[in-house]
């Protein structure tokens, strides 16, 4: 070269220009490597994909030419007739080789069914019997079938031909030869040879990029740099104030700071020997050796409190040791704990608040205060409450008297008064002084509190001798007045310190207005349930013709506006009622008594139960229109039954209220289809329907609210079919056992509703107590018809009464022709104490009582019957009217005691 020097140059490809590329140690060696072993696998793979698709499909296009072939050549004109000729050979043998030539196949043979040839390629085997199966193409379906011979792979298809009858007269075989697959492999084997060596290039190259980019990663770094970079953290490492701990997966410490060295008191020769022989703490150790995570996790060890951070290391074949960080926390564990009690007392408080005052209950509120300040803030926990708070009364007087309401502890042997009873604090003693002051008093010493002692002597030392040693006194205050009082006890915490107060007023002042809040929820309730029982039936009437029996249950939230009743009608009928009034409370109560009163009232006037129900529903409409309240009447429902022991007959109607269950002698349980129409005061002028039912003697009518079907959880159609199913496994019970049967079966403890229960069990009136008549059209049949109700009566045992009755049934017949229209009918009833007299006719003109005038000559019939009979009066029906007139046979009754003939004598001396 001269006198000057040039750089070497080096082809693209030489070892030289990618330092560490061959070296198989090295990173982009050993991925050079890996990457000519994935091509080098890649090719081979092709190569055998190849030659396996290759002779697969060689063989399935050989199986599909056979086929044609055949098929072909047995369809071919003159194959079936030469095979039936006497010498088939002769045609068939030219016209197969044809055959085989023309389709480029290996033979074409055509054989008799015994398998003998008629030809064959080679002629020297015509005459002989076929090898192989042949048997299912004699089915006449071709058969196929794969064999390897001497010239190679061959395909075999077999076809029969049939002659005109469909027997078979001979049979062609087709082969084919299927050709190598090497010479197809062989002509992509240099493709793929150039694939493979464009990935090898493509891995030379990427193998290169990777040492580069290594180089630069650790920025051209030789190994005295490596060196020196690892002296320098080195220093750092021993320098830190945090223990830094290498263990292996064996547990051997392989490297230890001295920081760690000192925090966990490591001899000298501590590395590169076991963690479980350096005589550490036991849960420090089996922390270190787990090789599970940790994240400051605190051990104490010695006189230090360390935080514990552990990580694994993972290598190539899973893990391979952990690295362990220490922190000494000792200085922090004083005020760690200073922010633990800080932090219990504010969860104390927040569960205060979520669980004090869940039920408007005053003694459950005291219970729930005092359970939730025990084991937590203290170990007993006593709950005293004025009495006029306990009965829902606003707090007066002194409050030196409480009655201990509720305690709590955590053990059940202590000695503190129980629950009920009465105690008195002293002026001085700590309830007193909180009372007084309005704050929370501290005792933390017992045993040195006189005030406290003073109280009770005796009660204090047994207080003592139990252990009990500190006390906070707290009162319970609501808008400026003291409602009790609570105390804290501890016998096995540390005594309680000035800080504690501030959490027991709080814990006080909480329970204060949740008690508060109980107690005005329970006047009210007080208030409300002594208005609905005062507006409820006291004692139902026992009518002759029903045997009642009646539940009713107030909810637990408050009263509501369930009602029932039984008002007796004339005619020894019976009316039963069930209504509900939307809504709980006051209004809800006050509602029901004005809507009972106005179907008592309505009942009088002897109304149908259409009529009824439809002049209550036009009475709701005006209390809501005129009403100043701000809650409407309207939802309100009810079911309004009549029942006729004469006939049996039942009329019911119903405004928006569930229809009621019958239950037949027989057991069988039935909902009468009654028809339905909206809630009193939303009908809108709809009308409402009476349904006619005749029950049986000893049927249970079951009228209820929907209270006893319907709740939370479960839907109404639900509640129907378990009293159904109740009634239907109850057996023949009474109305009282039926209702005890039902409520169990129904109800929960608490229920959320109201719910109104009335069972009546049916009685049909003795047919011998009956009688009646139909009355001509003419005056002079009144004294026949009197006679023979005079006869009746007396042969009913009742002649005291007859001659009264005489007169009744003379006036009110009297009138009837007189003023009504035909038919005229008159009909006696004996009931239990009751005798009743009914003139019925088909007039509607309603008669009044008047006091006629001394020249009248009539005008007197109405009122002789007012004061002959215990009561009378009038109801119409679809095609008239019925005036009746009840005697009372009631021993001591004064209308039973009227003297009919003295009545009348005394009206003739008198001048009218």
């Amino acid at each position: 070269m001269g006198e000057h020097e040039y750089p070497r140059q080096y082809p693209t490809w030489h070892p030289r220009r990618f330092p560490g590329l061959l070296v198989p140690r090295s990173v982009a060696g050993q991925v050079f490597l890996l990457q000519v072993v994935v091509a080098v696998v890649l090719v081979a793979a092709i190569l055998l994909v190849l030659v396996v698709q290759s002779r697969q499909r060689a063989t399935d296009e050989a199986r599909d030419k056979s086929l044609a072939v055949a098929v072909a050549f047995r369809d071919a004109p003159g194959t079936a007739a030469a095979m039936r000729s006497a010498h088939p050979t002769r045609v068939l043998q030219p016209s197969s080789e044809k055959m085989r030539k023309d389709a480029h196949v290996g033979y074409v043979v055509a054989f008799d069914p015994n398998g003998i040839r008629w030809s064959h390629p080679d002629p020297n085997r015509i005459g002989g019997h076929v090898t192989g199966s042949f048997g299912p193409a004699l089915t006449g379906k071709p058969f196929q079938e794969t064999f390897d011979s001497a010239l190679g792979r061959a395909v075999d298809t077999t076809v029969a031909v049939f002659d005109d009858k469909g027997r078979v007269v001979g049979l062609i075989s087709v082969g084919i030869y299927v050709r190598s697959v090497n010479e197809m492999v062989g002509r992509q084997l240099p493709a793929l040879l150039a694939v493979a060596g464009g990935a090898l290039l493509l891995a030379a190259a990427g193998s290169a990029v990777v040492s580069r980019r290594l180089r630069r990663q650790t920025r051209g770094l030789g190994p005295a740099e490596m060196t020196r970079m690892y002296e320098h953290h080195d220093a750092v490492l021993h320098s830190v104030r945090e223990g830094v701990l290498i263990i292996d997966d064996r547990g051997v410490l392989t490297l230890a700071n001295d920081e760690a060295r000192r925090l966990l008191g490591l001899p000298r020769d501590a590395e590169q020997r076991e963690v479980a022989g350096l005589g550490l703490d036991p849960d420090t150790t089996q922390l270190l050796v787990s090789g599970r995570t940790a994240s400051d996790e605190v051990h104490s060890t010695a006189d230090r409190l360390l935080a514990v951070n552990l990580r694994t290391v993972e290598g190539g074949g899973g893990p391979t040791g952990s690295v362990v960080t220490l922190r000494d926390t000792t200085e922090l564990r004083e005020l760690a704990g200073r922010a633990e009690v800080a932090r219990s007392r504010l969860q104390l408080l927040f569960d205060a608040g979520t669980h004090i005052g869940t039920s408007l209950d005053v003694v459950h509120t005291a219970e729930e205060l005092a359970a939730v300040v025990v084991p937590r803030f203290a170990d007993f926990a006593t709950v005293e409450l004025l009495d006029p708070v306990l009965h829902g009364e606003e707090p007066t007087g002194a409050a030196t008297d409480m009655r201990r309401t509720a305690i709590a502890g955590i053990h059940d042997d202590h000695p503190l008064r129980p629950v009920g009873e009465m105690l008195h604090f002293p002026p001085g003693s700590p309830a007193a002084l909180g009372a007084a002051d309005g704050r929370a008093v501290l005792t933390a010493e017992l045993p040195a509190a006189d005030g406290w002692i003073a109280q009770d002597p005796a009660q204090a030392r047994a207080v003592l001798d139990y252990g009990i040693h500190s006390l906070i006194s707290a009162p319970l205050q609501a808008r400026g007045a003291v409602l009790g009082s609570v105390g804290f006890w501890r016998k096995e915490k540390a005594p309680f310190e000035p800080e504690d107060l501030s959490v027991a007023e709080e814990l006080a002042a909480r329970a204060g207005v949740a008690i508060d809040n109980a107690r005005r929820f329970t006047r009210e309730h007080t208030m409300a349930v002594t208005l609905q029982r005062s507006l409820l039936p006291r004692v139902l009437p026992t009518p002759s013709a029903l045997e009642v029996a009646h539940r009713y249950l107030p909810a637990q939230p408050g009263v509501g506006g369930d009602w029932y009743d039984v008002i007796p009608l004339p005619g020894a009928r019976v009316a039963l009622v069930v209504g509900d009034v939307v809504g709980h409370g006051l209004h809800a109560a006050a509602t029901m008594g004005r809507l009972r009163t106005a179907v008592h009232n309505f009942s009088t006037l002897d109304l149908s139960p259409d009529e009824l129900l439809a002049r209550l529903d036009d009475l709701v409409s005006r209390l809501d229109t005129e009403g100043d309240s701000d809650v409407e009447v309207s939802g309100a429902t009810c079911l309004y039954a009549i029942y006729d022991p004469v006939t049996g007959s039942c009329a019911l109607a119903r405004a928006g209220h569930p229809g009621p269950a019958l239950v037949l002698p027989d057991g069988t349980v039935t909902y009468p289809e009654i028809p339905g129409s909206p809630p009193l005061g939303i009908s809108e002028g709809l009308p409402v329907e009476t349904t006619a039912l005749v029950l049986p003697e000893g049927s249970r009518l079951v009228l209820f609210t929907d209270g006893l079907v319907e709740r939370r959880g479960r839907d109404i159609d639900t509640g129907l079919e378990l009293l159904r199913t109740t009634l239907d496994r109850s057996g023949p019970l009474g109305p009282e056992a039926t209702c005890q049967v039902v409520l169990d079966a129904l109800l929960s403890a608490r229920p959320t509703d109201d719910v109104a229960l009335l069972v009546a069990r049916t009685r049909l009136l003795d047919p011998g107590h009956v009688a009646d008549w139909d009355v001509p059209d003419d005056p002079t049949a009144v004294s026949g018809i009197r006679a023979e109700a005079a006869r009746v009566v007396k042969g009913w045992g009742l002649e005291d009464v007859a001659y009264t009755m005489e007169l009744i049934v003379s006036e009110l017949v009297t009138n009837a022709i007189r003023y009504g229209s035909p038919p005229i009918r008159l009909r006696l009833l004996h009931d239990d104490d009751t005798l009743i007299c009914e003139v019925a006719d088909d007039s509607s003109t309603a008669p009044h009582v008047r006091r006629a005038a001394t020249t009248d000559e009539g005008g007197r019939g109405l009122f002789i019957i007012a004061r002959l009979a215990h009561r009378w009066g009038t109801r119409y029906t679809a095609r008239g009217k019925v005036i009746w007139a009840e005697q009372s046979l009631v021993t001591g009754v004064p209308d039973s005691s009227v003297d009919g003939e003295a009545l009348l004598d005394q009206w003739a001396d008198e001048e009218w």
